[in-house]
């Protein structure tokens, strides 16, 4: 009993160490995020649709936009970038509005994505994680005045306009 113990000790303490080792990824190996992705929030203002895009890897980097729209006019809007430096992926976003923000990447597996900058106001996390029937789990969380908060964005896989 005392071996089972002390292994799931050993293994709970390990499970950071095989993250960190596995966040030194390459932009090459998330073709699954690339693509345009949909999803509908209905907020007290009404319907708001939420479009993401993501370009193919190529050169160490994924480019990618967000597009937020309601009542026929586009709210909000974000332009993104994950890329290779000599610590790993580092995701960088530019909201509407708002300052430029870098994210290193934590973990990076089979399907998913972490992302933390603890510095940051919020989000201090961005995930991403490859769904069931081809769906895309994105979620930023992390807190605001000392609460936790998440949003989540359950898109799904659409056709590229063009």
């Amino acid at each position: 009993m005392k071996t089972r113990v002390l292994q799931a000790v050993a293994l709970m303490l390990a499970s950071p160490l095989v993250s960190a080792a596995d966040a030194t990824g390459r932009a090459d190996q998330l073709g699954w995020l690339s693509g345009c992705w949909q999803f509908e929030r209905q907020t007290e203002r009404g319907t708001r649709l939420v479009d993401e895009q993501w370009m193919a890897p190529a050169g160490g980097a994924l480019l990618g936009s967000s597009r937020s729209v309601s009542a026929g006019a586009v709210v909000d809007f974000e332009h993104m970038l994950i890329r290779e430096d000599a610590g790993g992926l580092v995701f960088t976003a530019k909201p509407a509005r708002q300052p430029e923000a870098s994210f290193r990447a934590i973990e990076i597996g089979d399907g998913v994505l972490v992302f933390e900058n603890r510095d940051h106001d919020f989000p201090q996390r961005v995930i991403y994680r490859r769904g069931a029937d081809g769906r895309l789990d994105a979620r930023i969380e992390g807190t605001i005045k000392g609460q936790p908060r998440a949003v989540d964005f359950p898109y799904r896989r659409i056709a590229c306009p063009g």
